[in-house]
């Protein structure tokens, strides 16, 4: 029997599933170091630092420039320009993936029930679901800084499952990295992967996942043929 049969929720991830925001944290990230006086990183850089949550992202940025003594005396400073900085561009430089809207309006016409889960904060998050007009396709969003642990840990999946009164094997999990692997299988719910995000630099075949997906059109199709 397929892992697929029987779903009936998808719980998809944001930044490298269904949107291209590097270019956002590239001009946030680069306005931050100026603000303080560093030096600017390359956005292949940024892109192995993504993904863990903005706290882990402004200390790795910092840590390239900085010892720990140096980090921890400018993380508060760095967080508020960089928040500053992120929501005056959010989602001016990203763009969606090939097949995203297509494949949330494929899964919606199924009766698949959709929410949001990922490691960007709220605050950031809402408005940039309305900009690109993904926030209709979600009944339940949870940010970062939602609950009070983050991916890859299954909490905010597990919280979804509640949410929507199904078990984990009823609801498949589809994102770009390990994180989202990880905090699945600790959930109990399938996941699939696509290929283009952002893996912290890894290669999606190396994670342990139930698939890989092309597009979330690729997705929405493959749920519809075990169901």
């Amino acid at each position: 029997m397929s892992v697929l049969a029987g779903v009936r929720a998808a719980i998809i991830d944001l930044d490298g599933t269904m949107l291209d925001t590097m270019p956002d944290f590239y001009v946030a990230i680069n306005g931050m170091l100026a603000e303080l006086g560093l030096k600017p990183v390359a956005q292949e850089q940024i892109a192995l630092m993504v993904g863990k949550g903005s706290e882990n992202l402004i200390r790795s940025v910092l840590a390239l420039d900085l010892d720990g003594a140096g980090v921890a005396a400018r993380f508060e400073a760095a967080m508020d320009a960089y928040q500053r900085h992120y929501l005056s561009i959010n989602g001016n430089h990203s763009a969606l993936y090939p097949g995203v809207i297509e494949g949330l309006t494929a899964m919606k016409a199924q009766g698949l029930r959709l929410a949001c889960v990922t490691n960007k904060p709220i605050s950031f998050t809402t408005p940039l679901l309305k900009l690109k007009g993904l926030d209709g396709f979600f009944e339940v969003v949870y940010g970062g800084d939602s609950l009070p642990r983050k991916k890859p840990d299954p909490l905010p999946l597990q919280t979804v499952c509640a949410d929507f009164g199904l078990k984990p094997a009823q609801v498949v999990a589809i994102g770009d990295s390990s994180n989202d692997a990880q905090a699945a299988r600790a959930a109990g719910c399938p996941v699939l992967t696509v290929p283009y995000g952002y893996n912290h630099g890894e290669a999606i075949h190396k994670t342990d996942s139930d698939g890989i997906v092309a597009t979330l059109l690729d997705a929405a199709i493959l749920i519809r043929s075990h169901n």
